[in-house]
Order: C-alpha cells, then structure tokens, then sequence
C-alpha cells in the first residue's frame, strides 16, 4: 500500500523525469496489466488516459464514468507498480468549491503523483473562463500542499478545439500563450496544449512560457527528435496505445474469419506465463 511518504517520494521523482532535457514519452494505459508490462518494460513512470478508461469499462469519455470507478482503478494501478502514477482525470467531476476540493483529496488518496486537468467545461461544451481555471488549479495545489504531496499538475488547455471563439489564428494563439502563463501563475508544473502540431508555435510556448510542455501524438506533429530540440518535455499517446491494441486484435479477428492467422496464435511470443509474471505481484 502506497504512503504518503512514498508518494511524495514519487511526484519527486516525476517532477525530475521532465527537467532531464530529454523527451519522457508516455503510453497511457488504463489498467493494471498495461501499467505492470511497461515498468516491466522499462518505463520509469505511469501515465492513464480518460479515454480508454471510459472506453473500456462501457463509457463515452468526457467523465461519463462514475468517478468511484475511476478511483477504485487509480487504487488498483497505483498499488500494482513501484512507479509513480499521473492520472488523467478530466475536470475532477466538479466546478468549484467544496466539490472540488473533496474530488481532489479522494483522487491524491489513490497514490497518485502527478494529474492532468482540463480547462473544458463538461456541461457547456464550451473553454472554461480563464480566471475560474486558474482558481481550481489553485485549489488543487492547496489541497496538495494540505496532504503534503508534491503533486505534478499537468494543465491541460483545449483552446485548439475552438477555433469558433476567435476571429483569427492569432488571436487563438496568442490564448494558447495567455492561458500558458496564467495556469503557470496559478500553480501548474506542465502546460498541455492539446492538439497543437505546429513547431514554430511550440517553440514559441516553451521559451515563452518556461515550463515543461506536453504534446499528445498525433498525426502531423513534428518527430521525436524535432520535438526534443524544440525543449518539449513529455509526448503523451491519449487513446493511441488502446488504438493499437485494438487494431491488432480486429486484424487477428477479421483474419479468423477466413480461417486464416493461426500462426498469429500459436507463435505469439507473449505467453500466458508472462501475463502471470507480470500480476504476480499485485
């Protein structure tokens, strides 16, 4: 069971991994096998995703899964590896105030060390003002501090997702830079501007704003090693990795159907006594 010493320890060591000057790719995962094969692999940190989740438990993203769902899974994930673990957890399935402030503490009691949060209003569809934003990123860094934890905030902004609030591409960027800032006053350690491709303008957010950026991959953004000598700090897959999976095995089950893809099976290098080596420990 993780302690509040050893969790502190941990958003420590999360903290450090994007202050090395070198790229922390993260596949999100969504259980406790995916988070035990990539410390097994050699990860030296765990990143969940809110889509793949929801997705996987029967849910549209967009915290349309009960949070005690998403609790009980962070308890399990953070209780399966020695790593620390930085839950995606939308908007904490709250606006402000005491909700807030109650969603926060039970979502850090899980052990995690680090999480993002969006600046996307769940019931609106619409960007959350950015003053209010930066008042619940406030909350949850007094709540942190309260519990003595460390905590790694990765603040999220989906300005690029709403083109239709600003008359030019400018004026979006020149949001995407005010929210940056406005969130690094307000207590955050990461800026996660979703969606953002372009490389000048991410270079432009990590001189300008100064602390660790985050990129999700997605098709169009510059190559790894683009984005590390741009200064990027951590690339995130979203609901890439669970794609992936789910690719193969619609590839294999489509293959069956013809009767064809057996070596698929039979040859397959990942054997059920790896899966057990894998759990053993939980």
């Amino acid at each position: 069971m993780n302690t509040r010493h050893t969790q502190a320890e941990k958003a420590q060591q999360f903290m450090k991994l994007h202050h090395t000057g070198k790229l922390l790719i993260l596949p999100n995962i969504w259980d406790v096998l995916g988070a035990k094969l990539l410390e097994d692999v050699g990860y030296q940190a765990i990143a969940t995703a809110s889509a793949p989740v929801a997705f996987t438990n029967g849910y549209e993203d967009g915290e349309k899964i009960p949070l005690d769902r998403v609790i009980e899974n962070l308890h399990r994930i953070t209780n399966s590896v020695n790593l620390p673990v930085t839950a995606d957890i939308e908007c904490a399935y709250a606006d402000e105030g005491k909700l807030l402030e109650k969603n926060i503490q039970r979502i850090l009691e899980t052990g995690i060390a680090g999480l993002n949060f969006e600046d996307s209003d769940k019931t609106t569809g619409d960007l959350i003002d950015i003053s209010k934003q930066c008042n619940r990123i406030k909350t949850i860094r007094k709540i942190a501090d309260e519990m003595e934890i460390p905590l790694f905030i990765n603040a999220r902004t989906d300005v690029l997702f709403y083109s239709h609030f600003f008359s030019t591409p400018e004026e979006q960027q020149a949001e995407l830079l005010r929210r940056g800032q406005a969130y690094k006053d307000a207590g955050a350690d990461c800026y996660f501007p979703v969606a953002l491709k372009d490389a000048d303008m991410i270079g432009k957010i990590v001189s300008t704003i100064k602390i660790p950026v985050n990129i999700i991959a997605l098709p169009g953004i510059p190559g790894f090693d683009i984005l590390e000598k741009l200064g990027v700090s951590r690339v995130s897959l979203g609901p890439s990795f669970l794609k992936i999976a789910i690719q193969s095995m619609r590839t294999l089950a489509l293959s069956l159907l013809k009767k064809e893809g057996l070596p698929s099976i039979t040859e397959n290098e990942i054997t059920t006594d790896y899966i057990k080596s894998l759990i053993k420990s939980v």
